[in-house]
């Protein structure tokens, strides 16, 4: 039997949708239980979302920031992720654009903050699972044209 590349890539993305999902709820619900940011090491960051409109309502502490992180980057790719395990066609779509959206968010952060490591290696992950997405729609594109 002829291993599927489109499997393959589809497996890749629910390992991406899945590690940034992860992630995004832990670091999410973080910011909640420690709105100081002190769970995170990040108390000395705030100072930089001043940049931000509405910053003083909205970035006095991290809530926002957390309840962002959660809805933005959390719950959508863990959605992605059930999507892929049940092998909906959904699931990759939504799971090349959640790529996107992280690649977009750490633009947020490349304006706000010096350059540093974890925005540019977050921004690498984004762009990574928005390729695979992309990859597994045009495999899955292929594949359903030979039936």
């Amino acid at each position: 039997m002829k291993k599927s590349r489109y499997n393959t890539a589809r497996k890749w993305l629910i390992f991406w949708t899945l590690f940034i999902g992860i992630g995004a709820v832990v670091g999410g619900v973080s910011m909640l239980i420690e709105p100081s940011g002190k769970i995170l090491h990040m108390e000395n960051m705030l100072p930089f979302f001043q940049k931000l409109p509405f910053a003083d309502v909205l970035f006095r502490d991290y809530t926002f920031s957390g309840i962002a992180l959660l809805i933005v980057n959390g719950l959508t790719n863990l959605t992605a992720a059930v999507l892929l395990l049940k092998k909906k066609k959904l699931g990759v779509i939504l799971g090349g654009i959640f790529g996107v959206t992280l690649m977009l968010w750490i633009c947020i952060q490349f304006y706000m903050f010096p350059l540093n490591f974890m925005s540019t290696i977050y921004f690498v992950f984004g762009l990574c699972q928005a390729i695979t997405g992309f990859v597994a729609w045009k495999l899955l594109k292929r594949e359903e044209g030979k039936q």
